[in-house]
């Protein structure tokens, strides 16, 4: 009899080693961080605190009645 040529396939069964999921957080993790130094300086000191004094005089005609 002559041998037949065979081709195996070899699976791990599905499972996987997280390190995706580890790479995700870590990911996330930093964008939180760049989100908060760019948008969230506010957030700790309450603001700059700085107070605006305007004075407008708006002069309009008199009107009669």
């Amino acid at each position: 009899m002559a041998d037949r040529e065979r081709e195996v396939i070899v699976t791990d069964g599905g499972r996987s080693s997280g390190s995706g999921a580890i790479i995700a957080v870590v990911l996330l993790i930093a964008l939180l961080v760049v989100l908060f130094l760019v948008f969230g300086q506010g957030l700790i000191g309450g603001g700059d605190g700085k107070d605006i004094n305007a004075d407008i005089k708006i002069e309009t005609p008199a009107t009669t009645n």
